[in-house]
C-alpha cells in the first residue's frame, strides 16, 4: 500500500493538470462559437464542451483512454484501424533493428576494449554519429535503400538499429572495463588466457551494464522505427497512425497512437528487466 500511494498521487496530479490544460486550450473554440452565435456561455458549460470536443487541441485523458481502448479492443486485429495491427508492424521492425543494433554494439565494444586502434578510431565516430539528427538522416536512408530495391521493414530496422547501437556500445565498453587491475592481475597469475579472462571476468562483470544499456536501446529502437515510418508515408505502423491523424486533425487518434507506442516501449523494457533478473540470479548476481 505504501508503495502504491506515491504512484497514485503522482498520477492523480498529472491527470488534474492535464484536465486543466485541456479546458484552457480548448476553451478558445467554445468562446468563438458562442460569439458567432451571439450567446454567452457559463464556465460550467465551457468545461463540459471543452472535454467533449470531437477534434480538440488537447484531448482530455478520458478521450485518449477511449481512443486507445477502441483502437485495441474495438477493431479486429487485422483491421487497418486496429492499434494492435499497427503496433505489430512497428514492433516487428523494432525487434529486428534492436537485434541488429545490439549485436553491432556488443561486437564493437569488444573490439574497442581489446584493440587500441579501434578505441582511438571507432569510439569517436560512434559518438559523432549520434550528433546527426535522425529526422535528417532517415529520409536519406530510405531513399537510398528504395533505389536499391530494399523495401519493407528493413529500412526501418536499419534506422532503428542506428539509434539503438550507441547505448549498447557505451554500456558494454564500461562493463567490460569494470574489473579492476587486481582482478585482472589475479587471473594472470593463474596463467588464464584472454578468452578465459573474457568469459570468467569481463563478460560477467559487464552484465549489469549491458542490461541497463539494452533498456535504453530498445526504447530508442522503437523511436527510430516510428521516425522511419514518417517520411515514407507508411500505410501501416504507429507512425502511419500519427501521420493520418495529423493530416485529418484527429488529435485523439494521435494521442492514442502515442500512448500505444509508450505501452509497447514499457512492455519491452519490462521484458528486458525480467530477463536481467533471471540472468543475474542464475549468475549469482541477484539484485
Amino acid at each position: 500500500m505504501k508503495s502504491i500511494l506515491p504512484i497514485f498521487t503522482v498520477l492523480t496530479v498529472i491527470c488534474l493538470l492535464w484536465y486543466a490544460a485541456a479546458v484552457w486550450m480548448n476553451a478558445t473554440w467554445v468562446y468563438d462559437q458562442a460569439e458567432r452565435a451571439g450567446t454567452t456561455v457559463r464556465f460550467a458549460e465551457v468545461v463540459g464542451q471543452t472535454l467533449t470536443q470531437e477534434r480538440p487541441v488537447l484531448p482530455a485523458p478520458h478521450q485518449v483512454a477511449k481512443g486507445l481502448w477502441d483502437g485495441v479492443t474495438g477493431q479486429a486485429i487485422t483491421s487497418k484501424r486496429s492499434l494492435v495491427y499497427h503496433g505489430w508492424v512497428t514492433l516487428s521492425a523494432t525487434l529486428l533493428g534492436f537485434a541488429f543494433g545490439s549485436a553491432a554494439g556488443i561486437l564493437l565494444a569488444v573490439g574497442i576494449v581489446y584493440n587500441r586502434a579501434m578505441d582511438m578510431s571507432v569510439m569517436p565516430w560512434a559518438i559523432a554519429s549520434q550528433t546527426i539528427p535522425i529526422l535528417a538522416i532517415a529520409p536519406m536512408i530510405i531513399v537510398v535503400l528504395n533505389s536499391m530495391g530494399v523495401t519493407g521493414i528493413v529500412p526501418k530496422a536499419i534506422i532503428s538499429a542506428y539509434l539503438s547501437f550507441f547505448p549498447v556500445v557505451v554500456g558494454m565498453v564500461k562493463g567490460l572495463r569494470a574489473p579492476d587491475a587486481m582482478q585482472l592481475d589475479l587471473l594472470r597469475t593463474y596463467n588464464a588466457s584472454g578468452a578465459a579472462t573474457f568469459g570468467k571476468l569481463r563478460l560477467p562483470s559487464s552484465m549489469p551494464y549491458l542490461f541497463a544499456s539494452l533498456k535504453v536501446g530498445v526504447a530508442a529502437s522503437l523511436v527510430g522505427t516510428i521516425v522511419g515510418e514518417l517520411p515514407t508515408g507508411a500505410v501501416a505502423g504507429l507512425g502511419s497512425r500519427l501521420l493520418s491523424g495529423s493530416y485529418y486533425g484527429q488529435t485523439v487518434q494521435i494521442w492514442a497512437a502515442l500512448f500505444a507506442a509508450a505501452l509497447v516501449a514499457a512492455s519491452l523494457v519490462a521484458i528486458i528487466g525480467l530477463v536481467e533478473r533471471l540472468t543475474l540470479k542464475r549468475m549469482g548476481m541477484a539484485r
